[in-house]
């Protein structure tokens, strides 16, 4: 069935996105693309586009050592520290006291979603630069931005503030678009982070094996996002995000972000037919 039927089936349920578009950041389909969500791990992408900059600019450096540590300033007032039970990505926990190079703690938030490897990278980076990215990479079709970067992941003071991290699809579209047009090392290592992601119950699950799919999602409470480029061997590449904020089972948001993902691809040949 086609993504507006799908959309329909879960009508009721929550809040839905969807941003379907080329590289060339043109949308050939939108579903409340504009409205933001929490973004959940999103936000890592442009800290990670942001860290890039900086190691362009040669204020940061892959291999430059960060001592792991659990205590952050909060974007609020205080500090505040990641709850390792909250956090699936136990490599970064392991190395708690010891130094890694910021390119390690890199790979471990992208790939594996460590929210602890995250706020030590945005650390180093600092939010003005994450949200700068974020902003700076919006799209020419969407008139009011509402995606923000504005602290860490766990920061309970700034969350108790009202300060909080929104995504919307057409933010993360511009992102990936961006992303995917990026030229040179740095380009290619972002690409490669993205296509190194270990989580993969929602664009890539229903897609042919093998397919490179470049993409960062994000999960909480009620929370399912998933954002990418699909880069087909027979077709030109597309970006497809989907944001659900819902009453679904996990289960059942990730099998709608799969099966938007795959109706898009049935139609990969002549993406502005998707309905």
């Amino acid at each position: 069935m086609g993504i507006a039927e799908l959309l329909q089936g879960v009508d009721g349920s929550g809040e839905f996105g969807v941003w379907l578009g080329r590289l060339d950041g043109v949308p050939v389909f939108e579903h409340e693309a504009e409205r933001a969500h929490y973004s959940a791990s999103t936000m890592k992408l442009p800290v990670a586009m942001a860290m890039m900059r900086k190691v362009e600019a040669g204020e940061l450096a892959l291999d430059q050592p960060v001592t792991v540590h659990n205590d952050f300033a909060s974007a609020g007032s205080g500090r505040f520290a990641v709850d390792p039970d909250e956090d699936e990505a136990p490599a970064t926990w392991e190395k708690l006291g010891t130094e890694v190079p910021l390119g390690w703690l890199a790979t471990e938030m992208i790939t594996r979603s460590s929210n602890l490897a995250t706020d030590l990278v945005l650390e180093q980076v600092g939010i003005p630069a994450a949200h700068a990215v974020l902003s700076e990479a919006t799209l020419p079709s969407s008139p009011s931005p509402a995606s923000k970067i504005q602290r860490g992941i766990d920061d309970g003071p700034a969350q108790r503030a009202g300060i909080s991290n929104l995504m919307s699809p057409a933010g993360l579209a511009g992102v990936l678009v961006a992303v995917g047009n990026q030229k040179g090392a740095s380009g290619d290592y972002l690409r490669d982070l993205l296509a190194g992601n270990q989580w993969n119950g929602e664009i890539p699950a229903l897609l042919p094996a093998g397919t490179r799919v470049e993409h960062k999602n994000g999960w909480d409470t009620r929370i399912r996002h998933d954002g990418g480029i699909v880069r087909p061997d027979d077709a030109d590449p597309f970006v497809l995000v989907v944001c659900t904020t819902s009453d679904l089972q996990d289960a059942e948001a990730q099998k709608l972000i799969a099966s938007i993902a795959l109706e898009a691809w049935n139609h990969r040949h002549d993406l502005g037919a998707v309905r």
